[in-house]
């Protein structure tokens, strides 16, 4: 007879006897009403209390220390945490920027451990005769661990795949292939699509978010499997934008009005992560990007570290016009909340967009812009309490003139469709230069505005410049005005690195994410070289489980 023990998931996979899941629930909180209703054969207090580990480990995914928001943007294009001179950081943060990737960099360990806790929470609940009296719930539940599965999928593609809670002593998860994961998350978000309500609230998700997922996954099938013969994979993802856009939903008038505090009343977002005072905090982008003395601009008490600055490279190909630079960024002379200079040992505060070297010397502590695109609040709070647009009306824009672009068309609407969508999307950015938001076809379709290439001072401060520059710039790029759209609209929204993987440089199969340099991180050499698509499994995976193999390209330890 076997012996039937309740293990999490996680303990499996890891080889671990216990499970901490981050975040905290307020049972008061009202974000989860929905889910419990007298149908249910458990009290509303219940079901937030059952509830909860599926929302908090969501939270933590993306939010957690080394969290998505992370892992997304420090191996791309766009930012990245510098040893900073004088005071410290880098060391995984520098493996990251240079695509550098092994198991024990601490980003990939979290997000495995995070998206698995989610799972395990999912499978627990589906296993409770309780929760199966409930279609809306069940139909919550699968889409909530489809979302998971669809994170994992993407980061690491060779995954684990379980789908109960109980297991027979001693058990350890098989991988599962790439194709059987795919077919498992396509298959669990069609049998919910139309199950988990039109209502759109905070932390819930709602048949327009299954519909996203669907997209996103349709969207990046032939990156995923390296595979460009089928284009109708972008018809597919069409098909679904298209439930989206039928949607409540409209863009908000100004941009900034996504990245508030509060946002559950944006009519842009579809689907959006709850954070709440004293209960769920987690953005540290304030913390992580301010230097000390720059926190008087808002009258921010909390800690700053200075770390995270964005590259000159991306600043340069921002129009003047664009008001999303100023929305995001801020460079110069900086100034407290009465609008006095502010000063730091009598030097003043002058943030430069130039920076060195992300770590030889590394980059010096006033060195680089810095962000602003989330709500910073006085007091301590800094934007620790701001909400996650996980999906919104913009990214469902854009994703459908990507798919119009690659396929030439498709159902009747045409590239120029596509085109108007970017426009769109465009217009509340150019108020003051209108013409500015129209994009065109062809400069679309045409290279990035990106100067890609190695672009490092190797000089220390006050002594000679010791540049060290390639120029491989990005008019080879396909679709390369759209990649830039991309990199403008969603600035430190945990899109990039997942865009870089999918968009080709022309007349070969490498990707921007590996066949371009920038900053101090250098393209592959190999052409053909792409294990750096996804990252290596964690070593405490691997050595939780014998039967787990590590991905291609990389050792089970560091290389």
């Amino acid at each position: 007879m076997k012996t039937i023990i309740r293990k999490t998931l996680l303990a499996s996979v890891l080889g671990a006897a216990t499970l901490t899941l981050g975040g905290c629930t307020d049972l008061d909180e009202t974000i989860y009403d929905t889910i419990a209703s007298e149908k249910y054969e458990f009290s509303e207090e219940d079901a937030a209390s059952m509830f909860a580990p599926v929302y908090s480990s969501l939270r933590s995914v993306y939010w957690g220390w080394f969290g998505l928001a992370d892992i997304m943007d420090e191996s791309s294009d766009v930012w990245c945490t510098p040893y900073r001179v004088g005071i410290g950081w880098g060391d995984l943060y520098v493996s990251m920027h240079k695509h550098q990737f092994h198991s024990q960099i601490g980003h990939f360990e979290v997000a495995w451990n995070n998206n698995y806790a989610g799972i395990n929470a999912c499978n627990k609940l589906l296993a409770d005769e309780a929760v199966q009296t409930s279609e809306s719930a069940v139909a919550q539940l699968r889409a909530y661990r489809a979302l998971y599965y669809y994170l994992l999928f993407d980061l690491f593609r060779n995954i684990p795949l379980d789908t109960t809670f109980d297991h027979p002593k001693g058990w350890l998860p098989e991988q599962a292939t790439p194709q059987a994961t795919w077919d498992f998350i396509i298959s669990e978000l069609n049998a919910v699509q139309d199950k988990c309500g039109d209502k759109v609230e905070m932390g819930k998700i709602n048949n327009y978010t299954v519909h996203m997922i669907l997209a996103k996954m349709y969207l990046n099938h032939n990156a995923w499997f390296k595979d460009y013969s089928d284009d109708s994979w972008y018809g597919k993802a069409i098909d679904e934008l298209n439930q989206v856009l039928k949607g409540p939903f409209s863009l908000s008038t100004n941009y900034s009005d996504n990245f508030k505090e509060d946002i559950s009343s944006s009519p842009e977002v579809i689907f959006g992560i709850p954070f709440a005072e004293k209960y769920a905090g987690g953005n540290y982008f304030a913390n992580k990007w301010m230097h000390t003395a720059g926190r008087v601009t808002w009258n921010f008490n909390g800690w700053a570290t200075g770390g995270s600055t964005v590259l000159p490279q991306f600043l340069d190909t921002y129009d003047s016009k664009d008001s999303r630079y100023t929305d995001c960024w801020i460079v110069g002379q900086q100034y407290d909340y009465t609008g006095a200079p502010i000063y730091v040992e009598g030097e003043p505060l002058v943030y430069t967009k130039e920076i060195h070297s992300i770590d030889n010397p590394g980059c010096y502590p006033f060195e680089g812009a810095r962000l602003v695109k989330y709500e910073i609040l006085a007091g301590d709070f800094g934007t620790s309490y701001d909400d996650v647009p996980f999906f919104r009306l913009a990214d469902a824009y854009l994703m459908k003139a990507e798919c119009l672009l690659r396929m030439g068309g498709y159902n009747g609407e045409t590239e120029q469709d596509g085109a108007d969508l970017v426009t769109k999307v465009r217009q509340r950015a150019f108020k003051t230069d209108p013409a500015k938001a129209v994009r065109t076809v062809a400069q679309l379709k045409g290279g990035s505005n990106y100067a890609y290439g190695h672009h490092e001072n190797q000089g220390k401060m006050g002594e000679a410049d010791i540049w060290v520059t390639t120029n491989e710039g990005g008019a080879d790029i396909e679709l390369g005005g759209l990649l830039d759209e991309l990199a403008w609209e969603f600035a430190a929204e945990a899109h990039r690195r997942q865009d870089l993987v999918r968009f080709r440089i022309k007349g070969t199969e490498q990707n921007v994410y590996n066949g371009k340099s920038w900053f101090c991180k250098d393209a592959k050499e190999d052409k053909t070289d792409r294990h750096c698509d996804i990252f290596p499994i964690p070593k405490v995976a691997l050595d939780g489980n014998m039967k787990l193999k590590q991905n291609s390209g990389y050792g089970a330890t560091v290389q």
